[in-house]
């Protein structure tokens, strides 16, 4: 049952998914002097005595009265306040963060998710239908607005962002991409992926969806007439950096006015089903196929790709653009949930003789595009050959036991990758944890910094095998305590990192940087070397993307009832600070599982024995 906020409900909504809305507050912007105490706060612990003198200093200089601060405070209170501006960060975000963005956006801004096995349906035809069909049921509820508002602790989160996952397609484009959305209602079809041969597949049939057994019948037919020898692998090209994608999808819709019918197919379509020729084995090689696959049977510019493999393995890949992993989370469990508790309509179990064949799409192409193809498929291997990813599926315990600790189990699990960090590298570098402020009309994401003097105090603590356990269990929680604060007010739109960014694009274009922005420790003290995330789901068998700097690590973890899950993510040759950590990221794992290790066995002297059990 939805809880009853505090939100008042917009009459004139355009459905249920919406009623909140308009209501809904917008993102604030912070007392100047509130973000600049809290920033030279979340430095102090990265820089040495000297170095945070300069940026006091610099600090003190940007806040001086009549200064610069003070007038680009002005005018990003004046943006936001202007009542035709819903969200004053919104458009800078969009663009700086991720439309105008030029690398690839698979590895370096596409995530995934990977199922957990379906016993019972292991062959690939008959779980993409059930995945499609739980989909399109999801898929209703956004286009016709009735899907129930999200919350958080009781208030109204934001749904406009849904609005971007089905129909909606990331146009390539200089100097920034495109979001292009499509009618729900009129585009009906998806598309299919096999051997890297693209079909046109609609699911629906004189005005009547086709149920599972016939979408698993249409899934049938594309792996029949796709057949074994692979085509020419069009999709490719949309794992290349965003500028030459750009120009060569240009030299494809030259080439032939078939191109663009093709193209507007894909780009209108629901979603895309990947029917992969892999065989994923083991967690790591699913998560892997997930994450990238082989480059090819893909179309990496669509919100939602939906991927089954060979053994009936599946997964899920979604562009990072428009939707945050809140949004994608909700559909994958929706369509997981659904489907292992039985909760899914999949319709009668007769097929219709009338249904037409799934219609090949091929592409017209030249020498010009079949040499942008060879050069793509040189840079994907290359930038996937850069690259480890291994995954920590942590048994010994989860949620439950953390708990029992009294404590956040976020919390918890950011302190273990502190303290995992702490064990490789003798140090504590600047960390995001990624907080969601979707408590606000169109928000996004803020940045939760993660280390303090406290998270340093219980690092050290923790490695000192003098101290004694209540001193290190007391340094624990004390750096628990300033995590939780700081996440606490990073989803209520008072983080630094945010603010920092709409300050810095109120400059003019004749003003010069202040020196707040040029001093080392502003590039430094956002320097991710750890890139962390939490999502979790006990259907999914891993989730993560890419690290954002190639000297540290992406880590997305799952908190589960009894067990943990880390994916991590890093560059193959790790180098950071000059040193290099040959397999660094199977030396990270190990480090996070002794870290949790040691903070169970530190945390289990707390529990009472009865609750032990």
């Amino acid at each position: 049952m939805a809880p009853t906020p505090k939100t008042p409900v917009d009459a004139n909504a355009a459905g249920p998914m919406l009623r909140y809305q308009a209501n809904l507050p917008k993102l604030p912007v912070p007392a100047l002097s509130e973000t600049l105490q809290k920033y030279l706060k979340t430095v102090h612990p990265l820089l040495s005595e000297e170095e945070y003198k300069r940026t006091e200093q610099a600090v003190k200089d940007f806040e001086a009265p009549g200064g610069l601060g003070q007038q680009l405070q002005q005018r990003l209170v004046a943006r936001a306040q202007n009542p035709e501006m819903v969200n004053w960060m919104e458009e800078w975000w969009n663009d700086q963060a991720y439309m105008g963005y030029r690398d690839p956006v698979v590895v370096y801004v596409s995530y995934f998710f990977a199922y957990k096995d379906d016993k019972f349906r292991k062959n690939p035809a008959e779980r993409a239908a059930a995945i499609t069909t739980a989909a399109l049921e999801f898929k209703k509820l956004v286009a016709e607005k009735t899907l129930e508002p999200e919350y958080a602790k009781g208030e109204p989160m934001c749904m406009d962002s849904y609005k971007y996952m089905f129909n909606n397609c990331r146009i390539a484009h200089k100097p920034s991409d495109l979001a292009a959305s499509f009618d729900p209602f009129k585009n009906t079809h998806i598309i299919a992926i096999r051997k890297n041969k693209f079909y046109f597949v609609d699911t629906v049939h004189h005005g009547v969806q086709l149920n599972t057994k016939e979408l698993q019948q249409q899934f049938e037919r594309v792996i029949d007439q796709a057949g074994d020898v692979k085509g020419l692998p069009i999709g490719v090209l949309t794992s290349d950096n965003r500028d030459k994608w750009f120009d060569n999808r240009n030299l494809l819709l030259a080439a032939n006015p078939i191109n663009k019918e093709i193209m507007d197919k894909i780009e209108t379509s629901s979603f895309v089903v990947c029917l992969d020729d892999l065989e994923p084995k083991t967690r790591d090689e699913l998560c892997r196929a997930s994450w990238h696959g082989d480059g090819r049977n893909r179309f990496f510019d669509k919100p939602l790709q939906f991927i089954v493999y060979e053994n009936g393995r599946a997964g899920f890949m979604g562009e990072h653009s428009c939707m945050d992993g809140t949004t994608t989370c909700r559909l994958n469990e929706y369509v997981c949930d659904g489907l292992a508790r039985n909760l899914i309509k999949h319709g009668h179990n007769s097929i219709r003789k009338d249904i037409p064949q799934p219609q090949i799409l091929t592409f017209v192409t030249n020498k010009e595009i079949e040499t942008a193809i060879e050069v793509a498929e040189k840079d994907f291997e290359q930038l996937i050959g850069q690259h480890e990813m291994t995954v920590l599926a942590y048994q010994a315990f989860g949620k439950n036991l953390i708990k029992k600790f009294k404590c956040s189990p976020d919390g918890f699990v950011q302190m273990a990758i502190q303290l995992a960090y702490n064990k490789m590298f003798g140090t504590s570098r600047p960390t995001y944890e990624s907080g969601q402020t979707r408590k606000f009309q169109r928000g996004r994401t803020e940045t939760s910094r993660t280390v303090s003097d406290e998270s340093v105090a219980f690092v050290k603590a923790m490695e000192n095998p003098h101290l004694p356990d209540v001193e290190k269990i007391a340094a624990f929680r004390t750096a628990l305590k300033a995590q939780g604060q700081y996440m606490a007010a990073a989803v209520n739109g008072h983080g630094v990192d945010r603010h920092l960014f709409g300050l810095k694009n109120s400059l003019k274009a004749n003003e010069k940087k202040p020196e707040l922005f040029t001093d080392p420790a502003f590039a430094y003290s956002s320097h991710w070397y750890l890139s962390t995330s939490q999502l979790s789901s006990e259907h999914f068998d891993g989730y993560g993307w890419g690290q954002v700097v190639n000297d540290g690590f992406g880590c997305a973890y799952m908190i589960k009832a009894n067990a943990l899950q880390f994916n991590v993510a890093s560059v193959k040759d790790l180098t950071v600070h000059g040193k290099q950590y040959i397999d660094g990221t199977y030396q990270f794992k190990q480090c996070l599982e002794d870290a949790c290790n040691e903070l169970r066995d530190l945390l289990m002297t707390e529990v009472p024995a009865q609750a032990k059990l």
